[in-house]
């Protein structure tokens, strides 16, 4: 099996940008984001489905979607079995993006989904072997660009959501990462560092994984983002090189009152203790 790398975080966290830079190595394969073990694990409700670990009912129409849609690959759906069993169901879409790595002569397969991060201990189970990399933002620009971009685009992201749902989403990932910290398969980093000084992050990531760093990861980044970009839904990056960390949003999208609010919401996490 080729090594798998699982880019997880709050969503609008600067996923996307780091996606960019790793997919400029030689030496990974990435591709749109499948959501698929958020969408493969049954919830509790579907109760039978739960207890025999079979697929959620919502894998197929997702598949579609992916291989259809966003790939433009519908033949591949030819690849995942009938049979809903959980494992095996892994195995094969495994075995598909591992394909699809060998066609670009690729080794790595990095997986960028957001969600994944209140996944990681199935997905762990299913696939020990596993890598990590966990992005880390300040917690007002997220929640001002996950408000926004749900807004904006309300249909992709499930429906717009609330101040408070933005604040349990940014609250419960970073609480997940964090719970990672000290495992020697994760590594975290931070946002604000990688956009202010992308080599040295960059170096640091590749040493996590064990691949060689290239200057070309931070000269070419601007050609790979648009392999995987989904301007639909919000999730276009600046072509034309690293976009700057500092975001206004926050003041212009929020009232004071809802400034203050957010901000005392937010200041029971203590983001930076992982970087000291």
């Amino acid at each position: 099996m080729k090594p798998l790398i699982f880019l997880v975080g709050c969503s609008r966290s600067g996923n996307t940008v780091l996606q960019y830079l790793l997919a400029t190595h030689p030496d990974i394969a990435t591709f749109p984001e499948t959501k698929f073990f958020h969408h493969l694990f049954p919830p509790r409700r579907e109760i039978i489905r739960y207890l025999l670990r079979l697929n959620s009912t919502k894998i197929k129409p997702r598949m579609e979607t992916f291989f259809e849609e966003e790939l433009k690959r519908p033949e591949l759906l030819e690849g995942l079995p009938n049979i809903t069993l959980t494992r095996f169901y892994i195995k094969k879409f495994i075995g598909i993006l591992e394909a699809l790595a060998d066609e670009e002569g690729k080794n790595f397969i990095l997986e960028k989904t957001p969600d994944h991060i209140y996944c990681l201990e199935k997905i762990e189970n299913y696939l020990p072997q596993s890598q990590f990399i966990h992005i880390l933002r300040n917690g007002t620009d997220v929640v001002a660009s996950l408000y926004e971009v749900t807004h904006q685009y309300p249909q992709a992201w499930g429906g717009a959501r609330s101040i408070d749902r933005c604040i349990i989403n940014w609250i419960d990932a970073i609480q997940k990462s964090q719970k990672y910290s000290d495992q020697p398969n994760h590594f975290l980093v931070r946002y604000e560092s990688l956009i202010s000084d992308p080599e040295n992050n960059m170096k640091k990531i590749c040493t996590f994984l064990k691949i060689d760093f290239y200057e070309s990861m931070i000269q070419n980044y601007s050609i790979v983002a648009k392999k995987v970009s989904l301007v639909e839904e919000g999730r276009a990056v600046n072509y034309e090189g690293m976009i700057q960390y500092k975001s206004h949003k926050f003041t212009k999208i929020f009232t004071l009152e809802e400034q203050k609010y957010i901000i005392d919401r937010l200041s029971i996490i203590d983001i930076d203790k992982n970087f000291m």
